[in-house]
């Protein structure tokens, strides 16, 4: 290489490098699009709305939320996986984007090398209900039941893969219970045979089932987090219930696509940050039961393999598998 030619590429890579804050000065110029890979309406849908709203009024551009669902979220997270890597694709999604690869025999995507992950952003608190008619005032002394009788007994989960689902197979195998978990289309029809007795207990996100414990018309049994929880004090954790070390929230999380340029990752975690911080958004998601927790890149990467090797231990054990 001749000494022109080096002096050229010096300057290249200097005025690229120069470039690097300019990317994440100017982003966004244009409006930016989040998609949630589920029909609107659920807790997913929820919680993009709300950041999305707070993003643009702190980032001066509209973050519109782009509802892709089908295949269990696989569809729309496809989508997010083979965007542009420019930061005008966003993707929010659930636990499921994590246990898809360990539940079907081929995703279009891998969650490591197919995204890049910018925070985690929070979670929502989930609690195992039952019919007040059910044997046991807590979680032990029900399940020491179902043990002694199993054919009196089912399960009943919104969705295989949830989080919900996965507590229960988890809780069925380190319980050593025989008993069935049915799988319903929506959590409402399973909160409706638990009302109604057809089946004894589900795991549930603690704001759907809020309104029938205060009723009395669900007695809850246990909490699936680390802690008591302030709003239920009387009721002990899964892990107090004779599974020691017990935790399992369903929690959120955003993604991009993969190689995302470094600049533009880091603006968006600490505005990512910023916004689940915000009054704005405690607001509107704390009476839904979200504990909001925001991450670096790093945090959420090292959270993210923790909770797939949990999910992963629970599946094969469990068997699962969606064709």
């Amino acid at each position: 290489m001749n000494k022109r030619i080096f002096l050229q590429a010096i300057a290249t890579a200097a005025l690229c490098a120069g470039s690097i804050p300019a990317i994440a000065d100017n982003y966004p110029s244009r409006p930016v699009k989040i998609i949630v890979p589920y029909v609107a309406g659920g807790t997913v849908d929820l919680v993009a709305r709300v950041l999305a709203q707070k993003l643009g009024e702190q980032m001066g551009q509209p973050f519109i939320v782009d509802n892709r669902p089908g295949a269990s979220g696989s569809i729309g997270s496809d989508m997010a996986s083979k965007a542009s890597p420019d930061g005008y694709t966003l993707l929010l999604q659930s636990p499921t984007l994590v246990a898809s690869p360990f539940l079907m025999k081929k995703t279009p995507y891998n969650v490591k090398t197919d995204f890049t992950a910018i925070s985690l952003l929070g979670s929502v608190p989930m609690v195992a209900v039952a019919n007040p008619a059910v044997p046991g005032k807590n979680l032990q002394e029900f399940l020491a039941a179902a043990r002694r009788e199993p054919s009196k007994y089912a399960f009943g989960t919104s969705a295989i893969g949830s989080p919900m689902h996965l507590a229960q197979e988890a809780i069925k195998r380190d319980g050593k219970l025989d008993v069935p978990i049915v799988i319903y289309k929506g959590t409402g029809s399973a909160l409706n045979d638990v009302l109604g007795g057809q089946i004894s207990m589900i795991i549930d996100a603690i704001p759907s089932s809020a309104p029938n414990i205060a009723a009395g018309k669900l007695k809850p049994l246990a909490v699936t987090t680390r802690e008591r929880l302030p709003s239920m004090p009387n009721v002990p954790t899964v892990a107090e219930s004779g599974f020691a070390g017990f935790e399992m929230v369903s929690w959120y999380g955003l993604w991009a696509p993969p190689r995302l340029p470094a600049a533009i990752l880091e603006r968006l975690s600490a505005e990512v940050a910023k916004a689940m911080r915000s009054p704005f958004v405690a607001e509107r998601l704390e009476p839904q039961g979200f504990v909001s927790s925001p991450s670096t890149p790093a945090e959420f990467s090292t959270y993210i393999d923790k909770e797939a090797a949990t999910y992963e231990r629970i599946v094969k054990d469990a068997k699962i598998q969606i064709d």
